[in-house]
């Protein structure tokens, strides 16, 4: 459904671009979190203990990084998993400053049993479109992501 507000063109056009997009992202996520919650893990729990699956340990800076999150939901969210033993924090010897996160053996048990159930979902989720049309829909959600970076480190800067 097209937007009913009667503004500049080039306003209108944005909000019919990203209503449905906001929409699709909304009814996604919540079928996702649905998945998540009867596996007994939050999203943010799943993005952590996926990261470190692939990616090996980080330490927190880093997840926040790859995950887009602040310094201290991570924390929290790393809190939480060590407290489930699915994760271990591991100070560095050379510099007790640097902390890095761990999956226990308990975690990539969990991880290894969720993800492919996961990544199944998505896949059919994502059946609607074609190959290209996933890719081309993969290409213009990282510019639509890296250009809104791009404008928040500009007014950063200002």
């Amino acid at each position: 459904m097209p937007t009913h507000y009667q503004g500049p063109k080039n306003e209108v056009r944005a909000l019919n671009a990203y209503i449905p997009l906001f929409r699709a992202v909304e009814t996604l996520a919540s079928r996702s979190l649905a998945r998540l919650e009867a596996a007994g893990i939050t999203p943010g729990q799943f993005a952590v203990l996926e990261a470190l699956l692939h990616l090996g340990p980080l330490c927190q800076k880093e997840l926040g990084r790859k995950l887009l999150r602040a310094g201290g939901n991570v924390t929290l969210v790393v809190d939480n998993l060590e407290k489930q033993g699915w994760v271990r924090r591991v100070r560095s010897r050379e510099d007790r400053r640097f902390v890095s996160v761990h999956l226990t053996t308990k975690g990539k048990r969990l991880i290894e049993r969720i993800f492919p159930e996961h990544a199944a979902a998505v896949r059919r989720e994502m059946s609607c479109l074609t190959a290209a049309e996933q890719e081309s829909l993969r290409r213009l959600c990282r510019k639509l992501g890296l250009s809104n970076l791009k404008e928040d480190e500009k007014g950063r800067r200002s």
